[in-house]
């Protein structure tokens, strides 16, 4: 069944309603069910009932359930590396560092230190839940303890994450849009991935803006106001914002009588991080049938690999490390351990269930077809000029409408690659274009599991990072859609 334009407003909506009010949760909620009363008639009873099964259908998915999984995990994490005193031996290091540099110019610890976080970000371009959860983990205190806003810190997470991923494609996100590409009949799909990435400027841009706020110091629009009311009050928040993360979670005592090391913290979370691609090899081995060497099948296994597997295998390895590593250390015993997961598990459940009403709503679009009747809307009149920015602008809005970078991927890539190829347009550029819009609307968007992922990280208000990271992400939009435009009409 067609749904037309009605098929657009139960997202819109929903967004609507989680910036004006900042109850995201009750805005997804309302979102599922308006999408399910439209698919229903508009039957109230048989709406409600369809969206309490759209829930559940949620988890028939085994990458949203591992990816809920590696939610609620993370949560055991964080625990863990605050009670081993490892973050506190990891804040001594960095602090002495930063005393040092303070004294040769002031104010110069305040920029290094988010220099530092955005390059972790970037450097961890293996997975986006795994960076913004190390940028805002790691960071967190020191952000704190030099009086930056923790807005500023979720969106230096959120900027150096999906940006770095989709540019540095050796990862989950190249193995699934190499997969993409492969079913439009691209018979070499990696080198059409890597020739788009000189043309897709807005990850390049939303990277460079978070370098020129950075250095310059020029904050505007809301992280203006953000970073006066820190400055002014010390308040790291807004007055009734409430943070992703409880306040048990972001300062767990730690284990008394033991002494600081950085290496409690450290070696964790760099388990996570190298367990990532070692997993993706794991996961696609089997895969691939056809190889001309060890190191071809190693390549190719880690496009086939399962990001959500790859993810979750990753932190159960990092929880189990952590374990181990305390256990040997002689102040954790097998009793608190299971006590310090479950209590974890139990902090992040409120990330959890965000993440299934973020996918629940995004399969309820996926019902309506949204994204598939943006497209169709527009593609019949289109010109070559106009296609790539034309294409950029609808990949955002699916996106930002519905979430998901992965799934706008996967819906325009079927649409705009065919008509690139009718209207004669550069078909790496219209690629570009694509990929960039998806990353765009997913930055902008208060559903996309990366936004909510780093301001849970950053023990952010959710609503209060997608405020002030919007103007920063929109200059990027609107300069990426000119250059766009400039190709397109000047060849």
């Amino acid at each position: 069944m067609e749904y037309g334009f009605l098929s657009v407003i139960p997202p819109i909506v929903a967004i609507i309603l989680a910036l004006k009010t900042k109850q995201v949760y009750i805005a997804l909620l309302f979102g599922i069910w308006f999408s399910w009363l439209i698919i229903e008639g508009f039957n109230p009873l048989a709406g409600t009932l369809a969206m309490i099964e759209g829930m559940v259908n949620v988890f028939q998915s085994e990458g949203n359930t591992r990816t809920i999984m590696f939610s609620a995990l993370v949560g055991a994490l964080l625990i863990f590396i605050q009670y081993s005193r490892g973050v506190e031996g990891f804040i001594n290091i960095i602090n002495r560092r930063l005393e040092k540099l303070e004294g040769k110019k002031t104010g110069y610890s305040r920029v290094m230190v988010q220099v530092l976080a955005t390059f972790t970000g970037l450097l961890l371009f293996v997975e986006t839940s795994i960076s913004s959860l190390t940028v805002g983990t790691l960071y967190r205190p020191i952000f704190d303890k030099l009086g930056i806003p923790r807005e500023k810190l979720a969106y230096i997470a959120d900027s150096s994450s999906a940006p770095s991923s989709i540019l540095i494609p050796f990862n989950a996100w190249g193995a699934f849009i190499m997969g993409l590409l492969l079913t439009q009949g691209i018979d070499k799909p990696f080198a059409m991935m890597i020739a788009s990435i000189k043309y897709n400027f807005y990850p390049v841009l939303a990277i460079a803006i978070v370098f020129i706020v950075i250095f310059t110091k020029k904050d505007f629009g809301p992280m203006k106001k953000a970073e006066k009311r820190t400055k002014d009050t010390g308040e790291l928040m807004d007055k009734g914002s409430t943070p992703m993360v409880s306040d048990e979670i972001t300062s767990f005592p730690p284990k008394e009588g033991i002494p600081a090391r950085a290496y409690n913290m450290i070696v964790p979370l760099l388990t996570m991080v190298l367990m990532m691609p070692i997993n993706l090899v794991y996961t696609g081995w089997k895969e691939v049938k056809e190889y001309t060497s060890t190191l071809d099948h190693i390549q190719q296994a880690i496009g086939a690999g399962s990001g959500s597997s790859s993810v979750l295998y990753a932190v159960i390895t990092a929880l189990l490390v952590a374990i181990i590593m305390y256990i040997i250390q002689g102040f954790l015993k097998p009793k608190e351990a299971v006590n310090l997961t479950l209590k974890g598990i139990s902090e992040l459940m409120p990330l959890a269930l965000l993440m299934l009403l973020a996918f629940a709503i995004g399969d309820a679009c996926k019902e309506l077809e949204t994204g598939i009747y943006v497209a169709n809307v527009t593609k019949d009149w289109l010109s070559p000029e106009l296609l790539p920015a034309v294409v950029f602008i609808i990949s955002s809005f699916i996106a930002f409408s519905t979430g998901t970078s992965w799934g706008t991927f996967a819906i325009m890539l079927a649409i705009s690659m065919p008509m690139a190829n009718i209207h004669g347009a550069d078909v790496t550029i219209v690629v570009a274009a694509t990929l960039g819009g998806g990353i765009f609307g997913d930055h902008c968007s208060p559903i996309s599991d990366t936004s909510i992922i780093s301001s849970m990280a950053s023990a952010s208000d959710h609503i209060d990072h997608v405020k002030t990271q919007l103007p920063y992400a929109l200059i990027g939009g609107v300069i990426t859609v000119i250059m766009y435009l400039i190709i397109g009409f000047m060849g």
